[in-house]
């Protein structure tokens, strides 16, 4: 079995949930109350996209880089 090494991104909302985001697969996002819960959800969809995506049409995630955006009132 081949182990992959996924990016995993984590925000929270305006509610206070964890959104999980792995953006080498589209659309594919989650959420929980604790960032655990966040990543066992997550791991799930992560599952059901590989039993449709095969390893090599994978996106290629790059990297992250924060942005500064003026904003105006």
């Amino acid at each position: 079995m081949e182990k992959l090494h996924l990016p995993i991104i984590i925000e929270i909302d305006e509610d206070g949930y964890y959104i999980v985001s792995c953006p080498i697969f589209k659309g594919c996002h989650s959420y929980g109350e604790t960032i655990d819960e966040a990543l066992v959800n997550i791991q799930e969809v992560i599952e059901m996209c590989l039993e449709e995506t095969k390893v090599e049409e994978l996106n290629t995630f790059v990297g992250f880089r924060e942005l500064e955006v003026a904003q105006y009132a």
